[in-house]
């Protein structure tokens, strides 16, 4: 009897600390603390895919837990998301939930923080610190913290998935029959250190496996490119660019020319999904069976991957956990509304669930787990 009713009450935890709620006195109610809070969410684009479905369940958490807020479009606008913060605090917002518009960027990190002043600010999603740079930030100040994922880790299950799936599929994946695989690498920012560590280890990794297995190692389909990637010029990470990137590819690399493109990987799925548009206007990836697919890759694992992924026209991607990101946030601003530190509301979310741990050195840098994803 004992066991059962510890098994019940460990249960009941892990369900309480998982679901984001706002916390209830002993009456049952609503903390009145809750009632006193006001977030601002500010988005570093609205257009963003994956950043779309993190905002619709951040949103949904929000409401189930009594939580007054907004969402701001900063429109992919340092310039204004500053602004928008500055008057989100004018207007007596006292909690900023912050996806920064410059990744990396600590001067950006910092002049929000300026402007918040003494109120919480959490950051989340892209990172506030450039390579090299970890704690500069987020190890100086009490009243921020950070929910985002382990840069290098999504590059490496990318890869690995890449190469594993190439052993099984190697000659069924060289085209043109000369040994090699040629593939494209779409970049979605310069300087965004997820698509940094994406376009590294994508690579690296896949070619790991590849000669580990005897096989020859990847090759840029453009020997004229020495960055061996396209970038999305406006750091969109859009399905506008991977389409007309492979459109334009595709003119020129093709089966009759015998250096068509056998491999696309992409930083993100709505990049990846651009490509295979253009891929079907060319009579590939059609998903019937009947056609030639180039395996596509890509990063997020949203429904429109995944929707693609069934229907054959995609190979695989990687899940960064859209509800797993709005939970910790939204448990960070319910615990911080409670009268909890923000070190405090961090702790207690990065010990909450599996997918959540603590970065090395921190005490305030929640990652959120990757999963490889193939359907």
């Amino acid at each position: 009897m004992k066991k059962i009713i510890a098994l019940i009450l460990s249960l009941a935890m892990i369900i309480g600390m998982v679901a984001c709620s706002a916390k209830t006195d002993e009456s049952g109610s609503a903390d009145a603390g809750s009632s006193d809070v006001k977030v601002a969410v500010f988005w570093y684009a609205f257009s963003d895919a994956y950043l779309s479905t993190v905002r619709a369940a951040l949103d949904e958490d929000l409401d189930a837990a009594g939580i007054e807020y907004q969402d701001f479009d900063s429109n992919n606008n340092q310039g204004t998301q500053l602004e928008q913060v500055q008057t989100a605090v004018t207007n007596g917002f006292n909690v900023l939930v912050v996806n920064l518009v410059t990744s990396g960027s600590a001067d950006a990190a910092e002049q929000i923080i300026a402007a918040a002043g003494d109120i919480p600010v959490i950051f989340f999603n892209r990172a506030v610190e450039g390579d090299g740079e970890e704690g500069t930030v987020l190890n100086a100040h009490d009243n921020i913290a950070f929910i985002g994922t382990d840069a290098p880790e999504a590059g490496h299950m990318q890869g690995q998935m890449i190469g594993d799936f190439l052993v099984e599929n190697f000659e069924a994946t060289d085209l043109n029959g000369d040994g090699q695989i040629s593939y494209a690498m779409f970049m979605g920012d310069a300087a965004n250190v997820e698509a940094i560590y994406r376009t590294q280890f994508g690579v690296e990794d896949a070619n790991a496996v590849l000669t580990e297995n005897g096989y020859p190692e990847l090759v840029y389909f453009n020997p004229n490119n020495s960055d061996k990637y396209q970038l999305d010029p406006n750091g969109a990470w859009s399905s506008a660019a991977g389409n007309e990137f492979m459109g334009t590819n595709l003119a020129e690399y093709s089966e009759a020319n015998g250096n068509m493109i056998e491999l696309v990987i992409a930083n993100n799925d709505d990049m990846a999904i651009g490509a295979i548009s253009a891929l079907q206007a060319a009579g590939y990836n059609l998903g019937d069976g009947n056609c030639t697919k180039i395996p596509v890759f890509g990063v997020d694992a949203t429904q429109v991957a995944q929707d693609a992924i069934a229907d054959d026209t995609m190979t695989g991607t990687v899940k960064q956990d859209a509800e797993g990101m709005a939970t910790a946030i939204c448990n960070t601003v319910s615990d911080i509304a409670s009268g909890s530190s923000v070190a405090d509301a961090a702790s207690s979310v990065a010990s909450s669930a599996d997918i959540y741990s603590m970065a090395d050195g921190f005490t305030n840098k929640i990652f959120v787990a990757y999963a490889p994803y193939t359907g």
